[in-house]
C-alpha cells in the first residue's frame, strides 16, 4: 500500500467488471491493467512498486502505463486537500478507470463535473432499520405496513450522508413513556431531526504530463501527454528558426542596403 492519501483511486461510474474489460489493449497492457483493477484503493501502483510484483522491468511497465492513460484508463495528477489540522495541501494522485474515458470526460473530472457513482438502492436498507427497531426497542415495533410507509423519509436520511448509528440516536434517545403510536412517533422525528443537505464542494485537481511531469489542464494534455511530449508545435511558437547561412545572408543584405542608403545624395 502507498502512503496515507497516494496510492490508486478509482475513477467514479465504473462499468461492472467483466472478461472483456481489456480486450482492446495489447496483451502486455491488458495484463498489466487487469492486476491494476483487482488492486484496492490506496494501493501503490508505481513503476517500481509494480516491478516487484509483475514480471516487467521498470522501462516496460513505465511504457505500459503510458499506452493505459493515453488508452484512456489512467490519468495522473493532483489534488488539493483542506485539512483543519494542516490546512490546505496538493496530493499526488493515480485515478484509473476500468472503463475507458476519453479526454472529455478526464477534462470533466478534473473539473468535478462528473457524477459521483450512483448510491445503491437505500429503500430495502431503510425498511430493514426500521423492521429492526423492535429488537431493540420493543415500545418501537412497527408493522410491515408502517415500515413501508416509512421508508421514503428515511431513505432521504441516507441520501444526505447518515449513518445508521446517528439515525437510531435520533429515533430512540429521550422517548416517551409510555408510546401509544409508534409509526406516529418515529414519522415525526424523521420528519423533524432530518439532517441538512451536504455541500458539495468541487475537488481541485490538475493532471500532469506522463513523460515529463508537467502540471496543466487537461485540455492540454490530450491522451495525459503535453504538446512538447507529442512532437508537436505549441500555439504560442513562432516559425522555426532560420539556418546560420540564411541568417548570415540576410544580413549581409541588410547591410548592403544601409550602406547604398548611406551614399545617397539627399535632395535638396
Amino acid at each position: 500500500m502507498a502512503n496515507p492519501g497516494y496510492g490508486k483511486r478509482s475513477a467514479p461510474d465504473q462499468l461492472r467488471r467483466g472478461k472483456d474489460d481489456f480486450a482492446h489493449l495489447p496483451p502486455r497492457e491488458a495484463a498489466i491493467a487487469a492486476y491494476i483493477d483487482r488492486l484496492p484503493e490506496g494501493a501503490d501502483i508505481s513503476v517500481k512498486t509494480l516491478a516487484k510484483t509483475l514480471p516487467y522491468g521498470q522501462c516496460a511497465l513505465r511504457t505500459a502505463l503510458n499506452r493505459l492513460q493515453n488508452a484512456g484508463h489512467l490519468r495522473r495528477g493532483r489534488e488539493r486537500l483542506d485539512s483543519e489540522g494542516t490546512g490546505p495541501r496538493w496530493i499526488t494522485r493515480s485515478w484509473f478507470s476500468r472503463t475507458a474515458r476519453d479526454d472529455g470526460w478526464w477534462a470533466s473530472f478534473a473539473r468535478g463535473d462528473t457524477p459521483e457513482p450512483s448510491p445503491k438502492p437505500t429503500r430495502t436498507r431503510a425498511h430493514i432499520l426500521l423492521a429492526a427497531l423492535g429488537r431493540k426497542t420493543p415500545a418501537l415495533s412497527l408493522s410491515a405496513a408502517d415500515c413501508t410507509n416509512l421508508a421514503p423519509l428515511l431513505t432521504e436520511w441516507f441520501a444526505r450522508g447518515a449513518t445508521e448509528d446517528a439515525i437510531l440516536r435520533a429515533l430512540t434517545d429521550g422517548l416517551p413513556n409510555p408510546i401509544h403510536h409508534p409509526a406516529a412517533l418515529i414519522r415525526r422525528r424523521l420528519t423533524d431531526k432530518l439532517p441538512p443537505e451536504p455541500v458539495h464542494t468541487p475537488p481541485r485537481r490538475i493532471l500532469q504530463c506522463a513523460k515529463c511531469d508537467v502540471l496543466g489542464r487537461p485540455e492540454a494534455l490530450p491522451g495525459g501527454m503535453c504538446r512538447a511530449c507529442r512532437g508537436e508545435q505549441s500555439p504560442w511558437q513562432g516559425p522555426a528558426p532560420l539556418p546560420a547561412p540564411a541568417v548570415r545572408a540576410r544580413a549581409g543584405e541588410i547591410r548592403a542596403a544601409m550602406s547604398a542608403r548611406k551614399h545617397t545624395p539627399v535632395p535638396g
